[in-house]
């Protein structure tokens, strides 16, 4: 069978705004793969249309600076919703870009996000039965770093 057309992708959802914040990094030296470093995440907010909580002072960004600058992200924290459960965040992806805007945000100055890419693909996880649904859907972000916070959009692949 051929395919004439390409088909249509699946639709996005916004699903909700994570708020990070970070402590400083703390730099752990040249690896396998490339510069490693670690960003604890401390705290944080998560709002949208079908929940918002707080972002638990636990987890940390494990990233890896490859040779060309990009940064593979590799993060793993939780947040508690407004009602009380629990949901575990991993999320992975890139950050990369011309190297002047890479350095600018190693400094923490202001940059426009569509100077840089920073996309996510996210698993969600909670035993609490009224958010088993997050065990079911797959979620892609965007995401930008500031001085001492990354914001990130989360979508459901609908």
């Amino acid at each position: 069978m051929t395919v004439t057309k390409a088909p249509a992708p699946p639709p996005l959802e916004f699903f909700c705004r994570l708020e990070v914040e970070l402590a400083p990094i703390r730099e752990m030296g040249p690896g396998r793969a490339g510069q490693r470093r670690i960003i604890p995440i401390i705290g944080g907010r998560v709002t949208g249309p079908t929940l918002s909580g707080q972002i638990l002072n636990l987890g940390a960004d494990w990233q890896t600076i490859h040779a060309d600058g990009n940064a593979h992200l590799d993060t793993r924290y939780a947040f508690e919703t407004d009602d009380g459960a629990l949901i575990e965040i991993v999320n992975t992806g890139l950050r990369n870009g011309p190297p002047e805007v890479i350095a600018a945000l190693a400094r923490g100055e202001p940059v426009a996000p569509d100077s840089y890419y920073m996309r996510t693909h996210a698993r969600l996880e909670s035993g609490d039965p009224r958010y088993d649904w997050v065990n079911r859907r797959l979620f892609v972000g965007s995401g930008r770093r500031e001085a001492a916070r990354v914001i990130m959009d989360l979508f459901t692949l609908v």
